[in-house]
């Protein structure tokens, strides 16, 4: 799930982030476009539900590819997203339009 707040006083979004509560991980890192999809630029934390979750600032009027990286091995999309494109794995990245 994806939850946006835009800025008054920037040209930015925030952009909360939250895993499936079906996705059982240890850990969970958010990996994308705008961290260069580095494994250790965005962990997310986790929440009582189940869920995890991570918020970041991103400039307006653009597109970003993300996706969730669980227990360093699992990958996830969310279910969510603005959109989805194909990535060189032979899956899909979801994206976020802010």
């Amino acid at each position: 799930m994806l939850k946006k707040r835009y800025l008054k006083s920037r040209n930015a979004c925030k952009v909360t982030f939250y895993t499936s509560p079906e996705i059982s991980a240890a850990s969970v890192v958010l990996m994308g476009d705008f961290n260069d999809w580095r494994r250790n630029s965005t962990p997310m934390t986790p929440l009582k539900d189940g869920r995890f979750k991570a918020t970041v600032e991103l400039p307006k009027d653009k597109a970003y590819q993300f996706r969730y990286l669980a227990d360093d091995s699992q990958w996830h999309n969310d279910w969510d997203a603005d959109q989805y494109v194909p990535n060189p794995f032979c899956g899909d990245n979801s994206v976020v339009e802010v």
